[in-house]
């Protein structure tokens, strides 16, 4: 990378929407560390290579939360190794849950849609499990 760069370079070199880059701004999670004289925000080489990491965390859905404490630590290297794999291990169960709760809604509407004999009248036995008072989901 030669020298600072404006925001649309940042973004189109790490191939990410300028909004994003953007957004992060906002919210404090990535700052640019100097403007040009016309005012655009220009990006060194730390910003570029902080807005890496924050986007690769993001990519394995980590919460904003979490990309902005491992930032914190790793930037002020007040980490262990342990303490960053026990971060991505929690996220990582996170994620467990989230796909049993994914399998059990597929088994769910598996379920209800082998009922539906997918005639041409109203009578639709998905739409009747659907609308049981007493059909709960789990």
């Amino acid at each position: 990378m030669k020298g600072p760069l404006k925001r649309g370079a940042v973004a189109k070199l790490l191939d990410s929407n300028i909004e994003t880059i953007r957004y992060y701004e906002s919210i404090d999670l990535v700052a640019a560390s100097a403007r040009s004289d016309a005012g655009h925000r220009l990006f060194s080489q730390a910003d570029v290579e902080r807005l890496r990491f924050a986007l690769q965390l993001r990519q394995l859905g980590f919460a904003l939360a979490e990309v902005r404490e491992l930032l914190t630590m790793t930037e002020k290297q007040t980490f262990s190794c342990k303490q960053v794999a026990g971060i991505a291990e929690m996220h990582l169960s996170q994620i467990h849950r989230k796909v049993a709760d994914l399998r059990q809604l597929a088994a769910s509407l598996e379920e209800i849609t082998s009922q539906c004999q997918r005639t041409d009248t109203p009578d639709c036995a998905l739409v009747l499990s659907l609308k049981a008072p007493s059909k709960t989901l789990n």
